[in-house]
């Protein structure tokens, strides 16, 4: 658990501008109200038994300061976009520029493309001037108006883009490997001694950014998800001894295969990097599969393509250029090899099965935003920006017991969130699936097995 130091924002100084957005302090008359720096959030909000309500930890509230640093008059703000695809891309740089630019007065707006490769010295795309003409119809669309890639150039040779560009904004817009280069340009800036601020907007359909409870992407993921889902058990119930098998994104979260299955409500079997599970032997997914087209005729599977460590050597994993496993490329196959497996296992029984294989892996990452991410697409984008203005700096906007938060990028880059398998979201998918424990393993022997294989 984070200390509160650890949850503690940094600011590039003392805020001496009054607020253009004309807000008001006063309680109940209908005008939306300033926040507060000393408004906080806490970590914790359960407790049982006699013990103490923990205020140990808390973060700093999200949303607009009466007081803010920058002069909006001569601001300059730049916005990337890196990592993969994501539902709301556009919806979040639209909103930022709307907000930055209507309601601030900030007119100088750049856009760098395809990802951190557009900070530098020589990029091969050159930055663009976002505005309102610009961006007045990109939330429409998936993907993003900027580009996307992976990796990058030295901090150095970024932040010397940022000192030349005379910004005084940056705005990093994605997941974990983003995150992580922000927080290396935030310090670079530091020990330089600018007056720049950084500023993450969380986005992975992988729902694993720590210390955040949603990113945005996630709901609109998990719907298309949902279909495949759909489509996969009507095909198993169309044939007999189907089996429809469908792999979903999840490196080392399976956030998007749980609440697809809690969505579609057709799933038999929910296998996730974060669980122990076998396919062979008197627990492991086979013998109970087997029993399962025995009984209903028919059967679904969602794999996480974070479950090819399960399979794969070490050696046969690759990482793409933000560090992440890069299981598209990787020797193994989560999805492809259960298939295979399934299929090797009944014809060795003699048995005859119908198995369907989907995976829809890009197609749910690259649609456009759904209504419930185009609304927390434009809250994040605003609430970054008054971050921003206000001087805050070395943060990701994050939500937390569904208010919105600072979270430094040290904090939110420290650990990657996974399924808590003690938790309800992990009794609901057993429960709606009605899986068993799928592992060979007695309980206190898992712990050393499963980190040797991980």
């Amino acid at each position: 658990m984070p200390t509160q130091q650890q949850t503690q924002v940094e600011s590039l100084g003392e805020r001496k501008i009054p607020s253009p957005l004309n807000l008001s302090t006063i309680p109940n008359d209908e005008i939306a109200d300033y926040v507060p720096d000393d408004a906080r959030v806490l970590l914790r909000i359960e407790r049982s038994g006699q013990a103490q309500w923990d205020t140990s930890a808390s973060f700093e509230k999200a949303g607009p300061r009466q007081m803010i640093y920058f002069d909006p008059a001569v601001t300059r703000a730049g916005i990337v976009t890196c990592g993969g695809l994501c539902p709301g891309l556009n919806n979040v740089i639209r909103g930022i520029v709307l907000q930055l630019f209507h309601k601030y007065g900030v007119r100088k707006i750049v856009g760098f493309r395809y990802g951190y490769h557009g900070l530098g010295a020589n990029p091969k795309h050159p930055p663009i001037d976002l505005g309102p003409d610009q961006v007045r119809h990109i939330h429409r669309d998936g993907g993003s108006v900027l580009g996307m890639a992976r990796g990058g150039v030295p901090v150095a040779e970024m932040v010397d883009t940022l000192e030349r560009l005379d910004l005084q904004i940056l705005f990093a817009i994605g997941g974990d490997g983003t995150l992580r280069g922000a927080q290396a340009i935030h310090e670079e800036i530091k020990r330089r001694g600018l007056k720049i601020a950084v500023v993450g907007v969380p986005k992975t359909i992988d729902n694993d950014v720590a210390y955040v409870d949603k990113t945005f992407g996630f709901d609109t993921a998990v719907e298309v998800a949902r279909l495949a889902l759909n489509g996969a058990h009507t095909e198993a119930q169309a044939a007999e001894n189907g089996v429809g098998l469908v792999k979903l994104m999840g490196r080392d979260s399976g956030f998007i295969a749980a609440a697809a299955t809690l969505a579609s409500l057709e799933v038999n079997y929910c296998l996730v990097p974060e669980i122990h599970f076998e396919l062979e032997g008197e627990h492991g997914l086979f013998h109970h599969l087997d029993q399962r087209l025995e009984a209903r005729g028919h059967a679904v599977i969602v794999i996480a393509e974070g479950c090819a460590r399960r399979f794969a050597a070490p050696y046969q994993l690759e990482r793409d250029a933000s560090g992440n496993v890069a299981y598209a490329k990787s020797e193994i196959d989560a999805g492809l090899f259960l298939k295979d497996a399934i299929g090797a296992h009944f014809t060795k029984l003699g048995r005859t099965v119908t198995l369907k294989y989907i995976d829809p892996s890009y197609m749910i990452r690259s649609v456009p935003a759904n209504a419930n991410d185009s609304i927390f697409c434009d809250v994040l984008a605003r609430h970054a920006t008054h971050a921003a203005m206000a001087g805050k700096t070395g943060l990701v906007i994050g939500r937390w017991h569904n208010v919105f938060t600072h979270v430094p990028l040290a904090l939110a880059t420290s650990e990657r969130k996974v399924i808590d398998t003690d938790s309800g979201l992990w009794l609901s998918v057993t429960e709606a699936t009605g899986q068993p424990d799928l592992s060979n393993v007695p309980l206190s022997g898992r712990d050393e097995r499963w980190h040797r294989q991980t």
